[in-house]
């Protein structure tokens, strides 16, 4: 049985578990880092030597880092959500590689600013300035979208994952959200599969 290590509000953990449901294999996910620490120990080090969430262990081969661990399960799995050509796997690789680039260090100031700090010991002006920034990288993606059901090769894959799971996140946070037609009929895709309403659509702690 897989074993993923990190806690089920990590993101990042959120996109593994994501890839897991949606290949329908048998999981255990442990909690690890955050509140649940255990991420500095030297078990945990000799696994993944940056101490970050999450982790895969599958029996006895371990990988770290959430973009190569889906990959991974994807392709040991010869599932459709890595598939294709060279051209086909670039085009997913392209939305991976953008979500951990731009979207994530964008939208990082506005939640830790919203969720994880005190309301009087808030930067305001930070929060919005990177709420902004944001805003305007996810109309790149609403942009798109346009006459697309899903991020890449007309169906549901891999490059859906890093980018919905953090639309999520940003869906749920106290901001102006502009009007973004395509993004929101896509995300509604998103929230009707079961795999997505398990592991990503949690509270956002």
């Amino acid at each position: 049985m897989l074993k993923v290590y990190g806690r089920n509000n990590s993101v990042n953990v959120q996109k593994v578990m994501w890839v897991i449901g949606e290949l329908g294999l048998a999981s255990e996910r442990l909690d690890v880092g955050g509140a649940f620490g255990q991420n500095d120990q030297d078990w945990y080090l000799a696994m993944n030597p940056m101490g970050r969430v999450p982790v895969l262990d599958d029996d006895g081969y371990i990988l770290w880092e959430s973009h190569s661990i889906i990959r991974y399960l994807a392709q040991k799995h010869d599932s459709d959500l890595y598939t294709g050509d060279a051209q086909a796997r670039g085009d997913m690789d392209k939305w991976l590689d953008w979500q951990i680039g731009f979207m994530q260090p964008a939208i990082t100031p506005v939640f830790w600013g919203l969720i994880r700090t005190a309301e009087a010991d808030r930067d305001m002006a930070a929060i919005q300035a990177a709420s902004l920034e944001t805003a305007k990288l996810i109309g790149i993606l609403n942009d798109h979208l346009q006459g697309r059901d899903f991020m890449a090769g007309g169906q549901f894959s891999i490059a859906d994952v890093p980018v919905g799971a953090m639309t999520y996140r940003w869906y749920g946070l106290d901001v102006e959200h502009p009007d973004y037609p395509n993004l929101r009929a896509w995300y509604e895709r998103l929230t009707q599969r079961p795999a997505y309403q398990e592991h990503v659509m949690l509270p956002i702690t």
